[in-house]
């Protein structure tokens, strides 16, 4: 089974850091069709956090987004790496990113049965297309 490795959009924003913060955010998101497979979230500092999500699609939910105070995230360039869960497949995507002398801003992984997917993210978007390419040769 192969792998899909794809450039993805991830959207965030500030979120109160109080009960209730994060589900004002993703419940506009859902009332706007939005199936996101993808939220992390997480405190900032004493008051606020942060919130990124994905995928969003079509101008429903990208308008939903942004009058829940979410946005494309500019300087967050990501890739979406999805197929069969191995044992050593984390050190082995990681090692080839590491040998195109690619620095990972941030990742994200599951494994869920015999799949996984996992976010990458990187500072700009000649690190994503080099990492695409890497990443492409890694799991032949």
């Amino acid at each position: 089974m192969a792998y899909t490795i794809q450039k993805v959009d991830v959207w965030a924003g500030t979120i109160e850091d109080r009960p209730g913060g994060l589900a004002g955010k993703l419940e506009a998101l859902a009332a706007a069709g939005a199936e996101l497979e993808f939220v992390i979230a997480r405190r900032a500092q004493p008051g606020t956090g942060v919130a990124f999500v994905a995928p969003l699609k079509g101008a429903k939910q990208t308008k939903a987004a942004a009058a829940a105070g979410l946005a494309k995230a500019a300087s967050l360039q990501s890739l979406r790496l999805e197929g069969p869960d191995k044992p050593g497949l984390g050190a082995k995507i990681t090692r080839a990113l590491a040998d195109a002398g690619i620095n990972v801003r941030g990742i994200s992984a599951a494994a869920l049965g015999k799949r996984c997917v996992v976010y990458f993210a990187f500072d700009s978007a000649d690190d994503a297309k080099k990492a695409q390419a890497a990443l492409k040769k890694s799991v032949k």
